[in-house]
């Protein structure tokens, strides 16, 4: 895994000792993207390309980038991993090329040159961003995976072109647009990050998931394709639907997700998992121990929360695994040390709390490992997440009922606070008894009175209506309201996941786990997330994906093969802290000072009234308002650090060019 850079200077107005100053400026702000070395390269007259690597295949001098082909008449500059580059290796070969190492890069650079940019994007199964430029045609392509694991930000503004793998790369050229977007404000409160192809800044862009941007130096004309798309996958789906019967589906998934995860244990340097306990990790790491080296290394974290800790039914899988496992008891001190730098981490506003224990354990995995497997994406393939469940079976049948009773027992539901639902519910036994069932069934509630739409909507709604606190916004038109879609689904539960594939899963879940694991210079593999499996798995009736009230169907039998069902077989839980009560405790005194009536009203974002009374109820114990609280308490954050530091950086960044 690494971390890459580059930049255009069309007026040449910059003496190329500047411009090449420049770009290492770039790389060595993502070098815990890539500590083992970095380089620059002028590709051609004012094009600059930088890397910072993180060797994973091929540690020696021959896997270094940039790489160029012999001829000097192309370049690469590559983050993330081909996993089949062997077998691409094998037919380039054939076709007459000759390999100096035997790094994927080296293959993703001649295949670009062999069958064009498109076409190997479209043969490589991996995680990739990668830059490529072809002196013959003064073309330079940007290339993003087709899930959006890896990420690429870019601007084309005031002459000058840049790209890099993070924003706090992108922002140190002069030329960067530092506007905030006030409409990404609102669509951060909303969903906790900022969707793409949108960025925090006006005139700052993500490359989507499965695109290509061409640049034509000569012309500086630039051109926007996919070369793959999740609704041209689930109409090939569509066209070839499975046949077969439920253990039918389960001895394919087995087979596919057994490829999957061998071709994801390629590496020259050590490697090991991430291991939670649950059906996700947990049949990761059983394949993991079948099909690659044992015993595998895994990592978890604990917390003396005891609603939140995972750690003994993760070190029980690992028992009957058979793995070398580590936990990491995170006491509130060590959360509490991670927040000052979330800022900085994800350069851009982002509220899933789970990126602080997503953090803690890729730095305690990077004690032992440099390459770690996670069980990401098992929810959004399998149909595993409680709303997936739901539209199978409450929701759709309640959706049965006359609007009038639907709209009673809405009003029901919500006639008690949270809290007195969870005192009631905690009654039950731990084995059926969900985690914050009071808070689950007032979110419930108003979902009976919506179409399945407005229901995915409001599901993955925070701030339900941001204009009401965010000054002068207005939201953009989403995926969820392309009405041309609707035709694509057969049932609620395939219209949810493919939501979450194309939404939720790269702009909260990949982005989490890229920063987070980077931050610690670890790479991150999901072979849950091979493209191959996503295709299959929407071949697959909802009937297979869940049954008996029980999403992820599929990978429990998978799992169930291999590790008892009473080890995992429990109430879903999730990968979060105790976050309303540190609100409450010692994160109280940072909150308060962000949260402040002149600090808000000083951000020109913010009306200081929705949120201070908010704040108030919440400490208060009125109400739970941690998940509406932290993505405001992110946003002043990220305005502190961003508003002063970088506008510091690109003054030295300034001077320094200025003095050639």
């Amino acid at each position: 895994m690494c971390g890459i850079a580059g930049h255009i200077d069309f007026a040449g107005a910059r003496p190329a000792m500047a411009n090449r100053r420049l770009a290492e400026i770039m790389g060595d702000a993502i070098r815990h993207r890539g500590p083992d070395s970095g380089a620059v390269l002028e590709a051609d007259a004012g094009l600059w390309l930088a890397f910072r690597r993180l060797a994973i295949v091929d540690t020696s001098e021959a896997g270094n980038q940039p790489m160029s082909t012999p001829d000097s008449q192309a370049h690469i500059v590559f983050n993330g991993e081909a996993y089949n580059a062997n077998d691409l290796r094998s037919e380039l070969e054939a076709a007459g090329y000759r390999f100096r190492g035997h790094s994927d890069t080296e293959v993703v650079l001649y295949g670009c040159r062999h069958w064009g940019v498109a076409e190997t994007a479209k043969r490589l199964v991996g995680m990739f961003a990668f830059a490529f430029f072809d002196a013959t045609t003064r073309t330079l392509s940007l290339v993003r995976d087709r899930l959006g694991k890896k990420p690429l930000y870019w601007f084309n503004s005031a002459g000058s072109f840049a790209f890099a793998s993070e924003l706090k790369s992108l922002v140190l050229h002069p030329a960067c647009p530092r506007e905030v977007d006030r409409s990404s404000v609102a669509e951060y409160l909303r969903l906790l990050y900022v969707p793409a192809p949108n960025t925090i800044y006006v005139g700052v862009q993500k490359l989507e998931p499965g695109h290509i941007l061409t640049l034509q130096l000569s012309t500086r004309q630039s051109d926007l394709k996919s070369f793959w798309t999740l609704s041209q996958a689930v109409e090939r789906a569509k066209a070839d639907p499975f046949r077969g019967s439920a253990t039918d589906a389960v001895e394919e998934a087995e087979v596919l997700l057994l490829d999957a995860t061998r071709l994801r244990l390629i590496s020259d340097v050590p490697l090991g998992a991430f291991l939670s306990g649950g059906i996700d990790s947990s049949t990761i790491v059983a394949l993991m121990q079948e099909v690659g080296p044992r015993p595998v290394r895994t990592f978890s974290i604990g917390y003396a929360h005891r609603e939140y800790d995972e750690s003994a039914d993760a070190e029980r899988v690992a028992a009957h695994l058979g793995t070398n496992h580590t936990t990491f008891r995170v006491e509130p001190n060590d959360a509490l040390a991670v927040i000052p730098t979330l800022a900085t981490m994800f350069d851009e506003p982002f509220a899933d709390t789970s990126q602080i224990p997503t953090y803690l354990v890729a730095k305690l995995a990077r004690e032992h490992v440099t390459v770690a497997l996670t069980g990401d994406g098992g929810d959004e393939v399998f149909g595993g997440y409680n709303r997936h469940v739901a539209a199978s079976g409450l929701l759709k049948n309640l959706g049965r009922l006359p609007s009038p009773v639907r709209s009673l027992l809405a009003g029901a539901m919500t006639a008690m606070p949270p809290d007195r639902w969870q005192f009631l519910l905690d009654l039950l036994p731990d084995r059926v008894r969900p985690r914050a069932a009071g808070e689950k069934l007032h979110k419930l509630a108003p979902l009976l009175e919506l179409s399945e739409r407005e229901q995915y909507r409001r599901i993955v709604s925070h701030w339900s209506d941001p204009g009401q606190v965010v000054l002068g916004a207005s939201e953009r038109p989403t995926i969820l309201d392309d009405v041309s879609l609707d035709g694509l689904f057969e049932d609620a539960v395939e219209r949810m996941r493919y939501f979450d594939l194309a939404t939720y899963l790269p702009g909260d879940i990949l982005t989490k786990v890229d920063r987070a694991t980077m931050a610690a210079s670890l790479e991150a593999r999901a072979p849950l997330l091979d493209h191959r499996l996503i295709e299959w798995s929407f071949r697959v009736p909802s009937s297979i994906h869940i049954r008996d009230g029980q999403g992820k169907w599929l990978l429990r039998k998978i799992l169930g093969k291999r590790v008892p069902s009473a080890l995992f077989d429990r109430p879903k839980s999730g990968f979060g802290i105790p976050l309303g009560e540190w609100l409450r405790g010692p994160l109280r005194p940072w909150a308060e000072e962000l949260l402040a009536h002149d600090r808000l009203e000083r951000s020109g974002l913010l009306m200081p009234g929705p949120v201070r009374k908010l704040w108030q109820d919440h400490l208060t114990a009125k109400t739970n308002g941690q998940y509406l609280l932290w993505p405001v308490l992110m946003l002043m954050a990220w305005l502190d650090e961003w508003k002063e530091i970088p506008e510091r950086e690109t003054k030295l960044s300034r001077s320094v060019l200025s003095a050639f």
